[in-house]
């Protein structure tokens, strides 16, 4: 990264219906060559519509925006060139579903920047083989997934030899299963020193690979910093209070009918979300099955589940702090139950020994006339 100034924004303001609806108000910022900023925020604070100021697909309604320093706003800007510098990725990929994956990569090169067939065609394989998907470039994008689909849309993009690259939430549209793929390309861009500003709430992403972070909200950023600065030490209460929230998963265990393999399909797609590692998300599920098993499994399970069926049943969540990392499990009935480690004779220590090898801690007691079971993983 240098210190040429690749964007510079000041006061910029977006309205709607009259200018009674204020999106953005006096934003303030600059990305220098080479950065990578990741745009956080809860919804609706105006992450995208600044994006989209940038790119003038929105007109502001007031303010001045520098690319490379021209001034955009100034209305004397040829539009189809400032998006050939600076492109952009969108969430739900806009490919042109009559062309094969190759046309897709080179209409653009062959009709903006004068590149013939045989260029335009070398160069899109090249792109298609960076981002893994050169057997596809006769495949039409209704044969592809999502993550297949938003990786062209990267490739497309970079046809087009931008200068800068805006990100608008690109993983949104995907099933967790498919973000790491897209994130994986946008990572070696990163790596290769492309100059970039992404909307996400990936936050484990932002973290790693962004040079600067904007939080966003109620239409300003409202903090900026490195990723050590927002994620660890923030200075402002907002920022705090988004940085430090809970993901939560949580499932209801009526009886000791429950389907367990629904339950485990999605603590999985919850974990992968959030980019656990596979280790971690098997540890999870063991502790999860051997819990259960303890509490329906053995002993007296007939009169437990009893006990559960007619208390309201058994909650089951998991809670993922985006902050530290750390990740714990609840348990929760009727006190009537007494216990949900109902460690029994028949039970020889075995499923609680899995339990506690896999935790940091342990704890159970009574709240408000429920039993709590607390486990920190490791």
């Amino acid at each position: 990264m240098d210190n040429t100034c690749m964007i510079k924004v000041e006061h910029l303001s977006k309205k709607y219906n009259n200018d009674t609806l204020v999106v953005l108000k006096d934003i303030n910022a600059e990305i220098h060559k080479g950065e990578v900023i990741s745009i956080i925020g809860p919804s609706g604070t105006g992450k995208s519509t600044f994006l989209r100021c940038l790119n003038q697909l929105e007109t502001p309604s007031s303010g001045k925006i520098w690319i490379n320093g021209q001034e955009i706003t100034s209305g004397k800007v040829n539009t189809n060139l400032l998006r050939q510098k600076m492109g952009m990725v969108f969430q739900n990929f806009n490919l042109f579903e009559h062309l094969c994956i190759l046309d897709n990569l080179t209409i653009g090169p062959m009709k903006l920047l004068g590149k013939t067939r045989e260029e335009a065609e070398s160069r899109g394989r090249e792109l298609l083989q960076m981002v893994g998907l050169l057997s596809k470039e006769y495949a039409f994008p209704k044969e592809l997934s999502g993550g297949q689909k938003q990786r062209v849309a990267i490739a497309r993009c970079l046809s087009m030899n931008p200068e800068i690259i805006l990100f608008d939430e690109p993983t949104s549209a995907l099933d967790p299963t498919m973000v790491s793929e897209v994130l994986g390309v946008i990572r070696r861009l990163a790596g290769n020193g492309m100059t970039m500003a992404i909307v996400t709430h990936e936050m484990n992403f932002a973290r790693d690979v962004s040079t600067r972070i904007f939080y966003m909200d109620e239409g300003l950023i409202y903090e900026e910093g490195s990723p050590d600065i927002i994620f660890n030490k923030p200075v402002k209460e907002k920022t705090r209070n988004f940085i430090q929230r809970i993901r939560n998963f949580s499932y209801h265990v009526a009886d000791k009918n429950y389907d367990f393999y629904q339950m485990q399909s999605q603590i999985r797609t919850f974990c992968q979300k959030y980019f656990f590692r596979e280790d971690t998300i098997n540890n999870l599920l063991l502790i999860i099955e051997e819990t259960m098993n303890l509490c329906l499994g053995e002993g007296d399970s007939i009169t437990r589940n009893e006990i559960i069926e007619n208390t309201g049943g058994l909650d089951v969540s998991i809670a993922y702090s985006e902050k530290d990392g750390s990740i714990s499990i609840k348990f929760i009935a009727s006190e009537e139950l007494k216990t949900i480690i109902n460690r029994t004779e028949e039970s020889d220590g075995i499923s609680f020994s899995i339990i506690e090898g896999l935790s940091v801690s342990i704890k159970e007691n009574i709240e408000n006339k429920q039993v709590v079971l607390f486990i920190v993983a490791e």
